[in-house]
């Protein structure tokens, strides 16, 4: 989608962090936004922040795994500004700690959420998107931790390894209706999730086998992981920046912090050299063939090697 302008963006997890820095962003390109926020008092300070340009937002209240309260805020959505153009799934919570702590309350908690948040999302806005026919696009919010793992967020990782698969297939059963779909896996961020993760727990997923965590104190720190940790956290501007280059080239990938593609790299290498030795025959390679393509993944570096030149 090149052009943005008074096209309309529904948000989760809008009130602050990253979900504020795409607020911040699709303005900026003279879209209209709804944030939409678990938090009231989050979208009372957002709104108070983007009072300049109020007469664009509309504030929301939604709880992302509630399903009837997705299709109130939709209704409400179009009543206020006409169609959602763009989709942003990008609420999430995060819980750290190894999986056997974890509860069910746990995995509940975080699944429903940082999934099943994005699959109501999709299951709300994808219909209406279809039925009007003029395409659109969505973002749904991954991580770093949905490509790699790393010890002590199994639960975390789980949510955000599912969206990624999700996202990929969504992008090919999208494209023959012009609406285009991204992943957005970004590293460490300047954000409030840890202290918002706590506050948005519900009571009845209340038992929990982890202790809450906090932000790191950098005046309890050497010197030198403090400066490590603030200097890769990415400001919520900038990943809005990027979500809103990544939707205008209609990117699979939406990435930051190169730093970590060794990792990623790493990762890719070891699957590949774990795959079997064994010489499949042309029975077995043209029915590979029939079943899986490697078009959704030949197009996106298609196009990285595109931008590169």
């Amino acid at each position: 989608m090149q052009d943005l302008k008074d096209k309309l963006a529904f948000i989760t997890g809008g009130a602050s962090g990253i979900g504020l820095g795409m607020c911040r962003a699709f303005l900026g390109a003279g879209m209209k936004v709804v944030i939409a926020d678990i938090r009231k008092e989050a979208l009372n300070r957002a709104v108070a922040d983007l009072k300049d340009a109020s007469y664009n937002i509309l504030p929301i209240h939604l709880d992302v795994t509630d399903r009837a309260a997705w299709v109130r805020a939709a209704d409400q959505a179009e009543a206020a500004f006409g169609a959602v153009s763009v989709l942003c799934n990008n609420a999430g919570i995060t819980i750290d700690g190894p999986i056997p702590q974890g509860t069910y309350d746990d995995w509940d908690f975080c699944l429903g959420v940082n999934l099943g948040g994005v699959i109501n999302g999709v299951m709300t806005f994808m219909p209406r998107m279809i039925r009007r026919g003029e395409g659109g696009h969505i973002v749904n919010t991954s991580s770093m931790g949905g490509l790699i793992a790393g010890a002590g967020s199994g639960i975390y990782s789980t949510s955000k390894f599912a969206v990624v698969g999700l996202t990929e297939e969504l992008r090919s059963d999208l494209a023959p209706h012009g609406i285009g779909v991204s992943l957005f896996c970004p590293g460490p961020t300047q954000t409030e999730l840890f202290a918002s993760s706590v506050a948005v727990r519900p009571a009845n997923l209340g038992s929990t086998g982890y202790v809450p965590r906090t932000l790191p104190d950098p005046s309890t720190m050497p010197e030198d992981i403090a400066a490590a940790i603030y200097a890769i956290a990415l400001k919520p501007e900038d990943a809005g920046r990027r979500v809103l280059e990544g939707i205008r080239r209609n990117d699979m990938y939406i990435l930051t912090h190169p730093e970590f593609g060794d990792i990623v790299r790493a990762r890719c290498e070891a699957l590949l050299a774990s795959m079997s030795r064994e010489q499949p025959g042309p029975e077995r390679l043209r029915a590979a063939k029939l079943l899986l393509t490697d078009k959704l993944y030949s197009e996106q570096i298609a196009r990285a090697r595109a931008r590169e030149n």
